[in-house]
């Protein structure tokens, strides 16, 4: 009930609704209206009551809460529930205990923090209280464990849409998932499945997103950013979570249904940051890499499998994600 009345105080902009239009449309009493109107003040929301007029939405908390990011998703959207944490140790572990307890497809787990939370390889995850975004989508595909990669291309794709969008900074993709701005990592996906040799039983994808970031420690200060820091503007936490959902909602509907990336390469080659551009193929640990593991060519974009194509000597090689890194030749990117 929550969700549905802060979606019909957002549709209405700066215009009241009365309290009996909202009774009418969710077929429901005043004093129920009252009751949840009452709990969303509770919960920071600032909400204007007015004799005779009804009610008005006036400002939002920061905290990120699931009635308000359901009030921003369309109602027919794959995520029909999201659960959210003030403290979880990862929000992929949390996503895999709910899946399998039978939690549905659709179901979005988020955390203001981490304790530990995942990293590609096994690293760990930074994951500042407040200030981030650290969530993780519950997905169960009718799609053989080969294909899954492909959902982890289309989330760094779907981020990247919704920054475009609605900061208007060109965010790219450093293949195949990491999502960047001027050069430098916003956000991590990590995507971990639960499957049978030709069945899939459930996906996690988790996504870590540093949005409001002001700061990183030194070692990592070179190769990673924030949108805050490349706009200058604090963002909307749940905006950019709603936004980001519903467009990869869209996109893994249709993924599902032709089972490559087919519709998707134009899309995510535009956005890839380093496209026709040099790049160094790592087979291993780029910390350990000699001339022996590695490669150098020139970045051509996807396939309909997500794989990288990389012209070495002039032929195209399919460079398959896994443990294989691609940088810049003077760089991360």
């Amino acid at each position: 009930m929550k969700e549905k009345i802060l979606r019909a105080l957002r549709e209405h902009g700066d215009g009241f609704v009365s309290g009996a239009f909202l009774c009418s449309q969710f077929g429901v009493s005043r004093q129920a209206v009252w009751k949840n109107i009452t709990a969303l003040k509770e919960n920071g929301y600032e909400i204007e009551s007015v004799t005779n007029k009804g009610y008005r939405l006036l400002n939002s908390p920061s905290r990120l809460y699931a009635p308000d990011i359901l009030s921003r998703l369309p109602e027919g959207c794959l995520c029909q529930k999201v659960e959210c944490f003030d403290t979880l140790d990862s929000t992929n572990t949390k996503a895999k205990q709910l899946a399998e307890f039978g939690g549905p497809e659709g179901t979005l787990v988020i955390a203001e923090t981490q304790t530990a939370g995942k990293g590609r390889r096994g690293r760990n995850w930074n994951s500042e209280p407040g200030v981030g975004i650290w969530m993780t989508l519950l997905l169960r595909p009718e799609l053989p464990p080969v294909k899954v990669s492909g959902i982890t291309l289309l989330s760094a794709l779907a981020l990247t849409k919704a920054i475009r969008e609605l900061y208007g900074v060109q965010a790219e993709i450093k293949w195949p998932n990491d999502v960047i701005l001027a050069k430098k990592k916003i956000c991590g996906i990590l995507t971990e499945m639960s499957s049978e040799e030709n069945y899939v039983h459930y996906v996690v994808t988790g996504i870590g997103i540093n949005a409001n970031t002001a700061s990183f420690p030194k070692e990592i200060e070179e190769t990673a950013t924030s949108i805050f820091l490349q706009t200058g503007k604090k963002i909307d936490r749940s905006e950019l979570i709603a936004d980001m959902i519903h467009i990869f909602c869209s996109y893994y509907e249709q993924f599902v249904k032709e089972q490559d990336l087919s519709a998707f390469v134009e899309e995510y080659n535009a956005v890839l940051a380093n496209r026709d551009q040099e790049v160094c193929v790592y087979y291993g640990m780029v910390e350990q890499s000699s001339p022996e593991n590695m490669d150098r060519g020139i970045a051509r974009g996807i396939d309909r499998d997500g794989a990288l194509l990389v012209e070495i000597d002039g032929r195209l090689k399919r460079i398959v994600s896994g443990e294989v890194s691609v940088r810049g030749v003077y760089g991360y990117v």
